[in-house]
């Protein structure tokens, strides 16, 4: 795969050493040039004895790299004799399952992590149509497609890309111990005044994430003393210069990438998620490891873990204005009842989102592409 950032990184890291821990044979190929840090994880998961082959796969079309790293996923391919062929995000996707065409070798699953071509600001009409039609190609070869929501299932769906029989929903989960019990960040360090209220925003900086919204809602009536911290990689100027259009340059800091969410989200009165586009946010699932109360547009995903005024506030819509208003809540509702709604967050991850549960189900699809593969 090659989209190895944010919570596709964190999937593919948090699937594969579970499934070495309960005794499975894995191999990755996957590409690191997206992420440096993913080179520390890989080294963690080689320590766990999964087998990683590193291909310098790149998110854009190059039709004469793409030849030669396809050559290359059906060398390993030959060489491994995988009994499942496991491909995750776009161009992963499109390499892997024709590798596993072309050679005869694994039944094939495919995690998109979101179709992107779905999401029109990304992609001009010409450019998704294109997409589509490839991915609805290798759609019909393929012997599962996972969803890791249900809401993200119900896109997916609702797209008519794949065919509603060889879809499967199994949930992302985590091990809340990676993030309980984090030192708190320094604000002051970052920027930003201990004494009033944060909210964090986790993820790349793109128009996916919504960070134009948050700087847009943080300018409505009853927000004036909430601060926001941005973090994550990507472009800040372009944010920039809109925070200081709005005039809320002073209560907005951004970090870059860092490591260390769990710190950031210790430090932070609650979680905020003004994305436009996602398929099971695993930002959101560690704000509730931390017990941290979440603020969320009605995104895939979120839909499916945050329920309203129980463990956080879902907006009413993806817009600046509903966001503001859901914002307005988690301000009005106080530290009390926020760590309240955050406990209840943290309850309902441990009941239904364990990294064990995901694995457990992945199994059973591994099982039924065997079947529909003719190896079960």
């Amino acid at each position: 795969m090659e989209a190895t950032i944010g919570g596709t990184r964190r999937h593919l890291v948090d699937v594969a050493l579970e499934q070495r821990r309960r005794g499975d044979d894995v191999s990755l190929l996957v590409s690191t040039l997206r992420d440096p840090g993913f080179e520390g994880d890989l080294q963690r998961l080689e320590g766990a004895g999964a087998h990683v082959h590193r291909i310098s796969m790149v998110r854009p079309i190059r039709p004469a790299r793409d030849l030669r790293h396809l050559r290359q996923i059906k060398a390993a391919l030959r060489e491994l004799r995988p009994d499942i062929v496991h491909t995750h995000s776009s161009k992963g996707g499109v390499l892997g399952r024709r590798a596993s065409l072309s050679t005869g070798i694994g039944a094939r699953v495919h995690t998109p992590h979101t179709f992107a071509f779905l999401f029109g600001a990304l992609f001009g009409r010409a450019k998704r149509a294109v997409f589509r039609s490839i991915e609805r190609s290798l759609a019909s070869s393929t012997h599962r497609v996972i969803a890791v929501s249900s809401s993200e299932a119900a896109t997916i769906e609702g797209s008519g890309v794949v065919d509603p029989s060889i879809l499967r929903t199994v949930p992302n989960g985590i091990d809340p111990a990676r993030v309980e019990g984090a030192a708190a960040a320094d604000l002051a360090s970052l920027g930003l005044d201990p004494g009033l209220p944060v909210a964090a925003v986790v993820g790349l900086l793109y128009s996916a994430k919504g960070q134009d919204l948050a700087l847009e809602a943080l300018t409505a009536e009853g927000l004036e003393g909430l601060q926001v911290l941005f973090v994550g990689p990507g472009d800040q100027g372009p944010l920039m210069e809109l925070a200081e259009h709005l005039g809320v340059q002073r209560r907005v800091a951004f970090t870059g990438a860092r490591e260390d969410v769990p710190a950031i989200l210790a430090a932070s009165d609650f979680l905020l998620l003004p994305s436009r586009w996602e398929g099971m946010p695993y930002v959101v699932l560690e704000a509730m490891a931390a017990s941290r109360a979440v603020v969320a547009t009605p995104v895939d995903g979120a839909r499916d873990l945050i329920e309203d005024g129980v463990n956080g506030y879902l907006a009413t819509s993806i817009s600046s204005a509903a966001l503001a208003d859901a914002m307005g809540r988690a301000v009005l509702a106080g530290r009390g009842q926020r760590e309240t709604l955050g406990r209840a967050g943290r309850a309902r991850l441990e009941a239904r989102y364990s990294v064990g549960a995901m694995v457990e189900q992945l199994d059973v699809v591994y099982q039924e592409a065997l079947e529909a593969a003719g190896n079960g």
